[in-house]
């Protein structure tokens, strides 16, 4: 496994990856009432399959053996495959459809995005979580200290990363072009605050996990900290 792998899957089991993932279900809350379908296209460490597997049948596609081989074993069906295995999907299968941090490393986003769009049945939700590029700055500037890093993403110049140059895409693609599919239902932001700070020793304690959640939760509906969060998680609802 390399490094950069290596260090990631340790990241997400650290208080700022695990708070990462409590926003998340906290946006995205299915029933658990009622079994779903659910896609979980680019799943990564499948750690959003797991916690939505406990209630639902869940699709988890992920290309990249570096990741599922250390993945966060659940009741999911993993598919190892990537964008070739949209295509194997009738339409209208899905009721919800996932796509988190995936398509800033692709160059032809439209199409995913169809094909996702394609697979959901109407009613179907798609979720999709996505760097934003004034959080980005913010975080380049403040917590890397590096001024330059955040004039290039201001002037929309791509980052290198560990899975190749990222392209941070503004959430007005995605509205428009899904505009008559599919209907914007809920936008929100995460990561406003917990990751502008370099003392990660506070963050191991129980008082600043459990207020600096509570603060990320209130901020993450509010629209002026939607705007700096370093992620926006946009909701669609397939007409």
């Amino acid at each position: 496994m390399s490094g950069s792998i290596s260090s990631y899957r340790k990241m997400v089991e650290e208080p700022w990856g695990k708070m990462f993932y409590e926003q998340i279900f906290d946006q995205l809350v299915l029933p658990s009432d009622k079994r779903l379908n659910i896609l979980d296209f680019g799943a990564g460490f499948c750690i959003t399959s797991k916690h939505y597997a406990e209630n639902h049948d869940v699709t988890s596609v992920e290309p990249n053996e570096e990741m599922y081989s250390v993945r966060f074993d659940g009741a999911y069906n993993l598919i190892t495959k990537g964008i070739e295995y949209l295509s194997e999907i009738e339409d209208n299968t899905f009721d919800v459809v996932i796509c988190h941090n995936v398509l800033e490393y692709v160059d032809d986003k439209a199409a995913i995005l169809k094909e996702l769009c394609r697979v959901l049945k109407p009613g179907g939700r798609l979720s999709v979580i996505k760097h934003n590029v004034f959080g980005r700055a913010m975080a380049s500037a403040v917590f890397g200290d590096d001024p330059g890093a955040a004039l290039d993403l201001l002037r929309g110049e791509k980052e290198d990363s560990m899975f190749g140059n990222r392209d941070v895409y503004p959430n007005e693609f995605l509205t428009d072009l899904f505009s008559g599919e599919m209907t914007p239902e809920d936008v929100f932001g995460i990561r406003a605050f917990f990751g502008l700070s370099k003392n990660n020793e506070i963050k191991y304690t129980e008082d600043w996990f459990e207020n600096m959640l509570e603060l990320e939760l209130k901020a993450s509906r509010m629209d002026e900290y939607k705007r700096i969060a370093f992620f926006n998680h946009l909701i669609f609802r397939k007409n």
